[in-house]
């Protein structure tokens, strides 16, 4: 789960992490309200969407005035930001941050992450910020630091001072950029977060060292330990069908072809992928139905398909262990008739129950195709949607 800036800072606050101060608003005039409030000469309004590139889509707004803040709010609230993690659909701006301005004399780059390989969090921390992390690593791997944080322990005040000598922090502001770097491994850790970027971290004219920017995400199976972090989810910066799936505990991830998968576990899932791609075809989605799906949550899997205007055809894949192939041909066949299916259907069912499963789909009088492998269901999916 992702969350927004301004949320971000909030929370980071709390582990001692300085921020500037900022007022979220979701309408002009609390922007210009918010601009009074801070009664400072200069002000940064920012869009509140879930993705990295405000700044060079134009999200990221000085102002001087709470006229001009008002005036800049008017042309964010409301727009369609097209940044290159937002897919070329965008995201609708509802929500305007305004905070203080900084004095900025230089900018850092600061991360926790997660690292799979090291088993571990890792901190990642860059003398150059304010840019995409992945060009600095590609161009200039040297620049970035990694170090592995100790899963009990925490980060140890060794590797502080090492992260903050590669920083280029000397004197107080190394003292201070070690404080923030706890606080942010403490959050990172306490909160059960995936990631936990700071980009920039800066260093004012004035010697202060914080973060200016802030993305957080979090393990969403760990968010039941977190009443408070869940509340601060957004549902409107999520895909209606990926939110839609979560209500019946179907695994579902929007990509963006145009044949609709419904499997039964995610190794088959991403097999079938694979194989539609290597037919010459583009899934249109992940989705897992799992393993001992019942037969409403295949019909609200089916309509979550088909509720995709890019789906041109759809392949279920089924093999059936403790899923029975009849429950899916059931499924399959209910939310078919209840959804008024106009777009070419391909059904592969092999395990429990799978001749029943079979005869319930050829009686259903629907247009169909079966396949018994998954390569001449790949080819006759893709050859109907051509």
């Amino acid at each position: 789960m992702n969350i927004h800036e301004y949320q971000a800072k909030q929370l980071l606050a709390k582990f001692g992490v300085p921020v500037s101060r900022g007022i979220a608003c979701t309408s002009t005039d609390e922007v210009g309200k918010a601009f009074a409030t801070l009664a400072e000469p200069l002000a940064v309004v920012k869009v509140q969407i879930h993705a990295g590139g405000r700044g060079k889509a134009g999200g990221v707004k000085l102002v001087r005035s709470a006229d001009e803040a008002k005036q800049v709010a008017a042309g964010l609230l409301g727009k369609t930001i097209v940044t290159h993690q937002t897919g070329p659909e965008g995201r609708v701006v509802k929500t305007l941050y305004v905070e203080a301005g900084s004095d900025i004399e230089r900018e850092m780059y600061l991360a926790v992450v997660m690292d799979r390989s090291a088993q571990a969090p890792v901190v990642i921390a860059a003398a150059e910020g304010g840019m995409d992390i992945e060009e600095l690593a590609a161009h200039k791997p040297e620049a970035i630091a990694r170090h592995r944080v100790h899963p009990v322990k925490g980060l140890q005040a060794f590797q502080a001072r090492a992260l903050c000598k590669h920083l280029g922090l000397s004197g107080e502001q190394a003292k201070a950029g070690a404080r923030l770097l706890g606080g942010l491994v403490k959050a990172f850790m306490e909160l059960d977060c995936s990631l936990a970027e700071i980009n920039p971290m800066i260093v004012t004219k004035q010697g202060e060292v914080k973060a200016l920017d802030a993305k957080m995400s979090f393990d969403d199976n760990a968010l039941f330990r977190h009443q408070d972090v869940a509340e601060l989810r957004d549902l409107n910066e999520e895909d209606p069908k990926e939110v839609e799936a979560k209500k019946f505990d179907l695994n579902y991830i929007a990509l963006h072809g145009n044949i609709g998968c419904m499997v039964n576990g995610a190794g088959l899932a991403m097999a079938t992928m694979d194989v539609i791609q290597l037919k010459g075809g583009a899934p249109a989605n992940f989705l897992d139905v799992g393993g001992g799906a019942n037969k409403q949550q295949v019909t609200n899997a089916f309509k979550i398909l088909l509720s995709d205007k890019n789906v041109k055809g759809i392949l279920v894949n089924i093999f059936g262990g403790i899923m029975k192939c009849d429950t899916i041909a059931e499924g399959v066949i209910a939310a078919a008739k209840e959804t008024r299916l106009n777009v070419p259907l391909v059904v592969r069912l092999e395990g429990t129950n799978v001749e029943l499963g079979r005869k319930l789909l050829q009686d259903s009088g629907l247009n169909l195709h079966t396949a018994t492998s998954l390569d001449e269901a790949a080819e006759k999916i893709v050859a109907a949607i051509r």
